[in-house]
């Protein structure tokens, strides 16, 4: 599984609300269909399949029989591997968050010994 073909997978709204709906847990593709004609997209049966189809190509969904029906859910392997292309992004905010919590610190110090110093001025009058 490509983080590539993950991305492209998940560019389609359908595909994104499917994954939502199978991170609640497993579904067959009818009860998928049925759930996203309650949110207000009608979408045949086929149709949600063969979202599947390029869900499961590409690594997110997983697909196990249970007797005729298909039971469809969410690949863990494949989620954790978007979550590590994603990971690599999340250190590049770290630096300049833990900057400008410096800087912030730096100023409410700087303003806690300003009113010190002007508390004792006053003291001394």
């Amino acid at each position: 599984m490509s983080a590539d073909a993950a991305f492209e997978a998940l560019g389609d709204p359908v595909r994104r609300r499917i994954m939502e709906l199978l991170g609640e847990g497993e579904r067959p593709a009818g009860a998928l269909a049925e759930a996203l004609e309650q949110a207000g997209r009608r979408i045949s049966q086929p149709a949600v399949s063969q979202h599947l189809k390029v869900l499961r190509e590409a690594g997110l969904v997983t697909v196990r029989a249970e007797g005729t029906r298909r039971i469809y859910g969410a690949d863990p392997e494949g989620l954790a591997a978007v979550q590590d292309w994603l990971a690599r992004f999340a250190d590049g905010f770290s630096g300049p968050l833990d900057a400008l919590a410096t800087e912030l610190a730096r100023g409410k110090r700087e303003r806690r010994l300003a009113g010190e110093a002007a508390r004792e001025g006053r003291g001394a009058a």
